[in-house]
Parts: structure tokens; C-alpha cells; sequence
């Protein structure tokens, strides 16, 4: 789930959102509450917005209706929940439906940093530490070296080329050409077109793709059994669905079967027919449908996926430390055995 943006973040709304929750069901009207909380907030943005909300509440508008008139602060998914449970009277349950949600979308967005951020933290530093050597190292025996004369083996001559080269207009060029890939990305994914090809990308990647892939069932199904369990209609919900799914392949494949479902059909066929969705989800939901318990099955299915990212994130974890110490011992170990070679290579002739 993205953050709310504003500078507001996930955690402010949820903390906002528990205590709303709790001065309603103690009785308190909307406009207390909302005064009282607009001035106990810390973060000063959401502070401001809640007077704006409160305000335009005392003036007659309803509360979702003041919370669409914010959509950096509030998203069409919280704006929506909040008007079925105003239209129902169960505000209080509806908010803390809200709460539990967003703390569960918040721990499943840490979970795929997690798995993201460590491999390429490690192969950064693993990067920098080879680059220092090649660098700064390397030459001091290239001279030593040098100086001797005579010939010098065949890894010691390959560790030196590849000093040089970093070392001089090689890695300049290697640094701009990196430069360049990154911000012609940034640029890519700027556009929708773009977005949708390098999701796509993003879901067929080896390990990465299958987690990203669970990461979005888990999200579809956890938004749309919130949103369905909330009263909001099923085409409501699908759109609300599609465009929080943070992946346009996912948003396009629920846009789809939203038109299908408009078209008289189930929820589970077009799902099947869109093949981005697993045999097991499809066939679930369309239980869910037939015995007229969706909003508890999706929940089911977002239960069980979450648990399948927990799973396949620490799999990712456990098998890339491994592979990623292997590469940096192996990488640093290889140097340093090119650059003692020729010394060893004079020992032996001394001897």
C-alpha cells in the first residue's frame, strides 16, 4: 500500500483512524472528535486537513465527501469505506475495519523492502569494497610490479588491466552508462505504457516475479474482501481494486473482469480467463460466490498469501546471503591471490 502521500504517512492515518474509531463508538459527534483529534495529531499536515475536514463537515457535507476533497491524505478506498459505513450507522466498526487493514497492507509492504533492500545492500557494499581495491590497492603493487620487470602471471595481468580501466576512462564511462540506464528508467516508467511493460517485466523475473506476484494477490484480495465486507457494491469495489494495485498489469486484468462482472457474469470467470491470477484463487473466490461468502474467502485467500510471502521472503533471504558472501569472498580472495603471485613466483626464484 503506498503512502498516503502529503507528508502524511501509512502510520499517521492508521494511529488517526484507531482513535476516530474509538471517540465514535464512545458516542462523541464527528465534529468533536474531529476537532480534538486536529489538535492532538503531530503531524501538522494531517492537522490541517482534519480542520479542513471539520469544517466542511459543520457546513453540511458528509464525512466521506470532506474526505474526497483530500486525495493526497485520504485514498478513494478510505473515502469509499468511510461513506458505506456512514450510509450503514456502523462508522465506529467500519474505521477500525480500516485500521486493521492498512496495519496489514503496512507489514506486507515491509516485508517485500525487506527482501529487496538486503540483497542490494550487500551487493552494493560488495561492489564499493571491490571498486576501493581495484582502485586504490591494486595500482601500489602495479608499480611494485612494474619496477621488478620480467613477466607477471596470467590473473595478476588480468586484475591489472582491469584496475586500469576502472581506474581511469573506463570508469567514468561505466558510471555515466549507469547514470543514463537509471534515469532513462525513471523516464520509462514515468509514462503508462511504459509502467505497464516493465511490470510486466517485473512479475516474469526469476524468484522477484513469483514473490511480486503473491504480493499482489495478496493486496488484491485483502482490498477487495475490506471493501465488499464494508458494503461498498462489487464494480465499486473492482475499480477501487484496480487502481490501488500498484502493478499495471494487475490494475488492467481487474479492469477487465469489472467489465465482465457489469455484464452480468461472476467474479471467478473472468479472473480465471485473465490467467494472472492462480488456478487456486479463481477457484475459491467462485466458491465464495456460490455459497455467498466472498468477502470471507477473499480474506482467506489474503491470509494464506500473506503467509506465502513470509515464506518466500525468508526463502529469498536465506538463499541469496550465501550466494552474495560467496561472491564477495570470492571476488576480493581471487585479487588477492593474482597480487601475491608474482611474489610468491620471487620467493621461489631467490630460494
Amino acid at each position: 500500500m503506498p503512502s498516503f502521500g502529503g507528508g502524511v504517512n501509512d502510520k499517521d492515518i492508521v494511529v488517526f483512524t484507531r482513535q476516530f474509531a474509538t471517540m465514535i463508538d464512545a458516542g462523541l459527534p464527528l465534529v468533536q472528535a474531529l476537532e480534538i483529534l486536529s489538535t492532538q495529531v503531530e503531524n501538522k499536515v494531517l492537522a490541517k486537513t482534519l480542520s479542513a475536514i471539520k469544517g466542511d463537515v459543520e457546513s453540511g457535507s458528509t464525512y466521506a465527501d470532506a474526505l474526497r476533497k483530500h486525495r493526497k491524505v485520504f485514498t478513494d478506498l478510505y473515502a469509499n469505506m468511510v461513506a458505506a459505513g456512514e450510509s450503514g450507522g456502523i462508522l465506529d466498526t467500519i474505521l477500525n475495519r480500516l485500521a486493521a487493514y492498512m496495519e496489514k497492507a503496512m507489514k506486507l509492504k515491509k516485508k517485500v523492502k525487506g527482501a529487496m533492500v538486503y540483497p542490494l545492500v550487500v551487493s552494493s557494499i560488495a561492489v564499493l569494497v571491490i571498486a576501493v581495491i581495484m582502485i586504490f590497492v591494486v595500482p601500489t603493487f602495479s608499480k611494485m610490479f612494474s619496477s621488478m620487470g620480467g613477466t607477471l602471471p596470467l590473473p595478476t595481468l588480468l586484475v591489472i588491466n582491469f584496475s586500469q580501466f576502472i581506474a581511469g576512462i573506463g570508469g567514468v564511462v561505466t558510471a555515466i552508462l549507469i547514470a543514463a540506464a537509471i534515469a532513462a528508467f525513471i523516464q520509462i516508467r514515468k509514462t503508462e505504457k511504459g509502467q505497464a511493460a516493465t511490470d510486466a517485466i517485473f512479475l516474469k523475473l526469476p524468484i522477484f516475479g513469483m514473490i511480486l506476484k503473491k504480493v499482489a494477490v495478496a493486496k488484491f484480495t485483502r482490498t477487495l474482501s475490506t471493501l465488499i465486507s464494508s458494503g461498498v457494491p462489487i464494480l465499486d469495489g473492482l475499480e477501487i481494486t484496480a487502481k490501488t494495485a500498484g502493478n499495471k498489469v494487475i490494475e488492467y486484468a481487474v479492469f477487465d473482469v469489472r467489465q465482465a462482472v457489469s455484464e452480468g457474469k461472476t467474479l471467478a470467470e473472468p479472473l480465471m480467463k485473465s490467467k494472472v491470477f492462480p488456478p487456486m484463487v479463481t477457484h475459491m473466490i467462485s466458491v465464495g460466490e456460490s455459497t455467498g461468502a466472498l468477502d470471507i474467502m477473499l480474506s482467506k485467500i489474503a491470509d494464506f498469501y500473506d503467509d506465502e510471502v513470509d515464506a518466500a521472503v525468508g526463502n529469498l533471504t536465506a538463499m541469496m546471503e550465501p550466494m552474495l558472501m560467496v561472491f564477495l569472498g570470492g571476488s576480493v580472495g581471487f585479487i588477492v591471490i593474482a597480487m601475491y603471485l608474482p611474489i610468491f613466483k620471487l620467493i621461489t626464484l631467490i630460494k
